[in-house]
């Protein structure tokens, strides 16, 4: 979580805690408010300490239980500052998995050249339709959001015609793992294994692979995507992180040179994937 927003979160809560303890006719505790909005009074002291993120649906319940629903734009305008930076899966998913690709969509289109490092699935951008529609179905049992999975894969192929356009970089980095993770039938991770040799060599695309037996000179953690020098993307399980402030951006991308000085490339890279593939289907 980045700091700006921690600090944004934080200074919500104090305006939340404002509004509380200004009430007129008294103090309001935190128990009695709680039992005015139906909630656990650790929700309230949570928000207040900026240890909980607010939905719009709760900062509207506390500007109506404190009398001052005219503060509610206010603190919605707020919120609307985190969704910036940290965007939950509860919210994003809330209309389904197209919305969110959509939206991917429209940051890449602004981009020329896109590093990008997986330590678990196969890049969005090298995906088959197979192999993506596994995916969205996975995260949309886990989160338990609409199953739009077809217009969702939809749209994932369509941000793949950006590797086809004059001036684009694609420099994306895969851990080996990733080759084997079985989060989709054999035959589909064989055909997603077969379509990731056929794009390297690309004049676009720099694929590099760490091998499980590279060495690391830092642990292979979550994955992450940098647009350009301008935009962040990491994903987490609760929400995926937008951050566009300059440090954030060069911390991101000396993670990303960090981990390529374990990669493999073209031929070496093959070899890799064919072991991959041959873990599991057997010599093709």
């Amino acid at each position: 979580m980045s700091t700006d927003y921690q600090q944004a979160r934080e200074a919500l809560g104090l305006r939340l805690r404002e509004l509380r303890l200004g009430v007129g006719g008294g103090r309001l505790t935190g128990p009695q408010l709680a039992q005015r909005l139906g909630w656990p009074h650790s929700k309230v002291y949570k928000l207040e300490g900026g240890r909980q993120t607010a939905s719009s649906e709760d900062l509207r319940a506390w500007a109506q239980a404190v009398g001052q629903p005219d503060v509610t734009d206010e603190l919605l305008a707020r919120l609307h500052g985190f969704e910036s930076h940290i965007r939950s899966w509860r919210r994003q998913l809330a209309a389904g998995h197209r919305p969110v690709q959509d939206s991917w969509n429209i940051e890449v289109g602004r981009s020329t050249e896109i590093y990008a490092w997986e330590e678990s699935v196969i890049p969005g951008m090298l995906q088959t339709a197979d192999y993506a529609r596994h995916i969205f179905l996975r995260y949309a049992e886990l989160q338990g959001s609409v199953r739009d999975t077809d217009a969702a894969v939809r749209a994932r192929m369509r941000r793949q015609e950006w590797l086809y356009e004059a001036g684009h970089r694609f420099h994306a980095l895969v851990w080996e793992a990733a080759l084997h993770a079985l989060i989709c039938p054999p035959p589909v991770l064989a055909g997603q294994l077969d379509r990731l040799s056929g794009v390297i060599g690309m004049d676009t695309v720099e694929l590099g692979v760490i091998p499980l037996t590279a060495s690391l000179r830092i642990p292979a953690a979550n994955g992450f995507w940098v647009l350009d020098d301008r935009l962040v993307i990491a994903e987490d399980w609760h929400a995926e992180l937008w951050l566009d402030d300059a440090e954030s951006v060069t911390t991101y991308m000396r993670v990303w040179e960090t981990l390529r000085q374990s990669a493999v490339y073209g031929a070496d890279a093959h070899n890799v994937i064919n072991r991959a593939r041959r873990s599991i289907t057997g010599p093709h």
